[in-house]
């Protein structure tokens, strides 16, 4: 299988709690014998969706930036697109936001995949992850994507938190079980 991973935590990847979990979860996709490409749309040079419709939403985007050059050839050939993001007031990343909103220009042909979704955040509350996880079902639903997976890492304010926790485990079994 064809794996895209998409990482947007902006803190360095020793330290970022979304970017250990990609990392499990593709030590245990490799083990299972996948191929698995990692983006960092924190580093790369991305711009935001301009809603300008050039592209009629079949590409190519009007940026020639690293998601239209590196990122969207991945994405297209790929059969499962794993999102990874640091919980940020309640959504995903605007690192993450960015790319998702920049599936725009290529929406016919992203639909149908398979999907999985990791996020990290340092409150625990039973509540804490509720509208990110509306919003990636209604995305799921939208791109009409098969969800394979999700892993909500709650209590995991720091690389230590999520290190001692299930959740990393959690993320390298659904690697290891495609």
């Amino acid at each position: 299988m064809k794996i895209v991973v998409v990482t947007s935590s902006p803190h360095p990847k020793n330290e970022s709690t979304s970017i250990y979990l990609a990392d499990r979860f593709t030590e245990g996709a490799k083990s299972a014998g996948h191929e698995v490409y990692t983006f960092d749309a924190a580093n790369e040079e991305t711009h935001p969706c301009r809603g300008c419709d050039r592209c009629g939403m079949d590409g190519p985007c009007v940026w020639n930036d690293a998601i239209e050059q590196k990122l969207m050839p991945k994405m297209l050939e790929a059969d499962l697109l794993v999102l990874t993001t640091p919980l940020y007031y309640y959504g995903m990343s605007a690192q993450l936001k960015t790319i998702v909103d920049r599936f725009y220009s290529r929406t016919g042909k992203l639909h149908g995949k398979k999907s999985i979704i990791m996020a990290t955040a340092y409150n625990s509350a039973d509540w804490t992850m509720e509208a990110l996880s509306a919003h990636y079902d209604t995305l799921v639903r939208y791109m009409e994507w098969q969800d394979v997976g999700q892993v909500w890492a709650v209590g995991c304010g720091s690389r230590s938190l999520v290190e001692r926790s299930e959740f990393g485990d959690m993320a390298y079994r659904i690697g290891a079980g495609l």
